[in-house]
This record gives structure tokens, sequence and C-alpha cells, in this order.
């Protein structure tokens, strides 16, 4: 149903979210208190929220409504439910604290810089070695 050419989902299947996992899982307590929310998603509404320069309650209700924003945070299924409180961001980030926010930052920097480095390559496809295409004389 979605569009593999649209960007969050090229961005999701490019990124590293295994790193985030082994970093962040010693942070929380899975024995007592409430279970945490995934770190997959908490770290997707992270980087969604700065890639699309939006606040954590902008993101937290655009995450409801959009597919996209799901499938990147790992969701399988589509749900009309928000995936937490905005207030759950903060407390994430305050749990990660600053070399997980840089971790996540640098994670979504150097995709992003994958996919640039990508797009270059497929505009370059049928150029000459004049960066123009045969046609084109």
């Amino acid at each position: 149903m979605l569009d593999r050419r649209n960007p969050l989902f090229r961005l999701e299947n490019l990124t590293d979210w295994s790193s985030f996992v082994s970093a962040f899982s010693p942070l929380f307590s899975y024995e007592n208190g409430r279970p945490p929310k995934p770190i997959r998603l908490m770290s997707g509404l992270l980087i969604l929220k700065h890639v699309r320069n939006v606040s954590d309650e902008q993101v937290v209700s655009q995450f409801s409504e959009n597919a996209y924003y799901q499938y990147f945070c790992g969701m399988e299924s589509f749900t009309t439910a928000p995936p937490c409180a905005s207030t759950e961001l903060v407390h994430f980030r305050h749990r990660i604290g600053e070399a997980g926010v840089e971790l996540i930052l640098k994670e979504s920097i150097r995709v992003n810089l994958l996919i640039d480095d990508r797009k270059n390559a497929e505009e370059n496809v049928g150029k000459d070695g004049r960066g123009r295409k045969p046609d084109q004389d």
C-alpha cells in the first residue's frame, strides 16, 4: 500500500535502528513500573520531529494521521491512536541524555547523506561524460 519511493519509506529502510536499541536498552527497567514505549517508536518520533521541524505535540498528532510516519516508526498496521503523550518524548530525551540525542541526530544525518548520494547517482544515469544527456548538444 505504501509507495516505496516515498522519502520516509526509504529513510526507514536505511536507518540502523538496532544502534538505538543497543544504546538505549540499558537505560530502561523492564521489570518494575509501566513498560516503556518501544525505543524504535520513540527514536523515530524524535527523528520525524526534527526532519519536519515540528513540536512534540505536532509530531504525536501527525503520527495518527500519517501511514508513512507509522511505518517509519516500526508499526506493522495503521492506527488512529496516538503513539504516546507528547510529554513522553520529553522524558525519553531526558532518559537518553545529550549523547543519545546526538546518536539519533548522527544516524539521521548519515542516512540523509546516503539518500542524497543515491539520488545524485540516479540523476547522473544516462548522462554523458560532460554531465549532459546525450540529446543535449
